[in-house]
């Protein structure tokens, strides 16, 4: 039996005639990006990015090299360059429960004008502070209230004391306290004068005593009490000299955020915060340094980042240059990578973190746009794809530390305010990953109800052949060739 005869190079080539074509070169033609025979995909990909309903995120699947992120990014950018840009997303310390750092959402590029304004207000604290606390009023007011305890305290000893001379009695201070003697002829007895005395005489001088010992008793059991409204007077004096020396400095901030209602309140926060504890504001250098931890913050070197770093705004999200909705496409698709991350730095041997350690992931980022995601590098990251599946099912971007989720560790972590989600998530992947998980996760087909199936063969005509040339034109196009 003979074998069929070998195919030539020309019969297993189809090539193009240059003279079918009504084109010179392409660069006459218009540049396109649609790519070439996948109609049906493109359809697929405007139909998902258009729904705005949850669970239309699109799964594209065919084999590598059938353009689908090519397309995919390039219908995501034209169409997110109208869109509206999303909102920054920062996160602040939260006075009344420390661990879990509160999420402020402000219009793009609103987040760093807010920590810049709040970087200057703590500059402008440390003079204005000390300044109303050394004042001539203050101080007088201060010398006011001192005098009056010890009017209130002196006033009682004299009633006592003059009780006491009323009958002969001497009131003597020791170190202990105040003892009674009696008196004779300007003169305190002795122990053997007294014990010389008439018995009833005797009688009677103890019976004073006792009762001057009582009313002294009395006394000594007020001067508490006098002491703390004394120091309540201190209080609330202290914090009127402190809030109107503040209320210029936060009331400049607040008038730029009329219109922010979290900005407001939290703003009201810090003023009350700053208010009861200015005396941090009035602290040297050394004494600074001794009672604050070290804190890691170029923006905030010196004694001012120890005492004041809770006043900082950890902007998470900047949107300020961004332009449309963001497109993005991340590469490394790990847990962390997705949903943010809560840093630790060490300290005295002891693992500590703050709302400033909190990192952005790229849920974060591509919030309120497209998130591109290359569906086997997702599924090889440990805990990645539930994390993701969560994210979109519950609306919400919730930080936990990956340490935390493994128990690697005891030390204590923070609990940010999950950040409200609005996200449609593109993935990437083979049509037999596709199908694996249609099959075996329930959870796919309710996140991911729309497939752009990119096929990797298409019918060759002269249609085809031009849709080539247009898609050659733009890649020439955009590689800056002739």
């Amino acid at each position: 039996m003979s074998l069929p005869s070998p195919l030539t190079s020309k019969q297993i080539i189809n090539r193009c005639d240059p003279s079918s074509f009504s084109f010179r070169t392409t660069e006459e033609l218009g540049a396109t990006t649609t790519i070439a025979g996948q109609e049906r995909a493109v359809q697929a990909i405007e139909f998902s990015i258009g729904m705005k309903r949850d669970g239309f995120n699109l799964f594209a699947l065919g084999p590598s090299g059938t353009g689908k992120q090519t397309a995919i990014e390039d219908y995501l950018h034209k169409r997110s360059a109208g869109e509206a840009v999303p909102d920054d997303w920062c996160y602040v310390y939260n006075f009344e429960k420390p661990r879990q750092p509160l999420g402020l959402s402000m219009p793009p590029g609103r987040g760093c004008e807010l920590a810049k304004d709040m970087d200057k207000l703590v500059e402008g604290l440390f003079s204005v502070i000390p300044a109303a606390f050394s004042s001539e009023e203050y101080q007088e007011q201060e010398k006011a209230i001192k005098e009056e305890l010890q009017g209130r305290q002196s006033s009682a000893l004299e009633e006592i004391e003059k009780k006491a001379a009323d009958h002969d009695i001497a009131v003597i201070r020791t170190p202990s306290g105040f003892a009674f003697a009696p008196v004779r002829k300007g003169e305190v007895l002795k122990s053997e004068e007294f014990m010389r005395l008439k018995p009833e005489e005797r009688e009677k001088i103890e019976r004073e005593i006792a009762g001057l010992k009582e009313s002294m008793q009395a006394m000594m059991m007020q001067i508490p009490k006098w002491q703390r409204e004394s120091q309540e007077k201190f209080k609330e004096l202290n914090q009127q000299v402190a809030g109107f020396a503040i209320k210029p400095l936060l009331g400049e901030i607040a008038s730029r955020y009329n219109a922010l209602e979290p900005v407001q309140t939290y703003l009201e926060r810090v003023e009350q915060d700053i208010i009861d504890n200015f005396e941090q504001f009035l602290q040297k250098d050394d004494e600074m340094q001794e009672m604050l931890p070290f804190q890691a913050s170029s923006a905030f070197r010196g004694r001012k980042s120890h005492a004041f770093h809770r006043y900082r705004i950890n902007v998470l999200v900047d949107n300020s240059s961004t332009e449309g909705a963001p497109v993005i496409f991340e590469d490394k698709p790990s847990c962390q990578n997705l949903l943010g991350d809560i840093e630790h730095m060490s300290q005295m041997g002891t693992l500590v973190t703050d709302f400033t350690l909190i990192k952005a992931g790229a849920l974060h980022k591509a919030n309120g746009g497209y998130l591109v995601l290359d569906a086997r590098r997702l599924l090889m990251e440990p805990l990645a794809w539930e994390a993701l599946k969560k994210a979109i099912r519950t609306r919400q971007i919730r930080i936990e530390s990956l340490a935390q989720l493994y128990s690697l560790v005891s030390t204590i972590s923070l609990e940010p305010e999950p950040q409200p989600l609005d996200i449609k998530v593109v993935l990437l992947g083979e049509r037999q990953l596709y199908y694996l998980l249609s099959a075996y996760d329930p959870d796919f087909g309710e996140l991911f109800k729309v497939a752009a199936d990119f096929d990797d063969d298409m019918q060759r005509d002269e249609t085809s052949h031009m849709a080539y040339a247009s898609m050659i034109a733009a890649m020439v196009s955009g590689a800056g060739l002739r």
